[in-house]
């Protein structure tokens, strides 16, 4: 059985001066979008522009502030949605940011690794 995959990321804000902060992610392939504590978010200058509703584990739906980040991993690097999570919630790295990075979890292996492109 495969434990959960974590890997070492770096985020920022995507306008203004390149202020980075590591950030340790669970891959979470159930998860649409990517989602870091707002203390850390709201540390590296990025502000929420919408609220969205999501569906969380227990069935019920809260909404959360949503904004814009640059996220990089093992050297690949794109803006992203980012979820304002809860101060002390594990950061989550969702499928949205994994398929903007061209990565995908390596089930066997229990790490991430390049995907195949498509371009049809």
């Amino acid at each position: 059985m495969m434990g959960l995959v974590r890997v070492k990321g770096m985020l920022s804000a995507v306008n203004g001066a390149p202020k980075w902060a590591e950030v340790e992610f669970i891959v979470d392939t159930g998860a649409m979008w990517t989602m870091v504590p707002a203390p850390v978010l709201e540390r590296l200058g990025i502000k929420p522009h919408s609220q969205r509703p999501f569906k969380l584990a227990s069935g019920e739906v809260s909404r959360f502030p949503v904004g814009d980040a640059r996220v990089r991993i093992e050297g690949l690097e794109t803006p992203t949605l980012v979820v304002f999570g809860a101060k002390g919630s594990l950061p989550l790295l969702g499928v949205t940011a994994l398929e903007l990075l061209g990565l995908e979890v390596d089930p066997v292996g229990g790490k991430l690794k390049p995907m195949e492109l498509m371009l049809l």
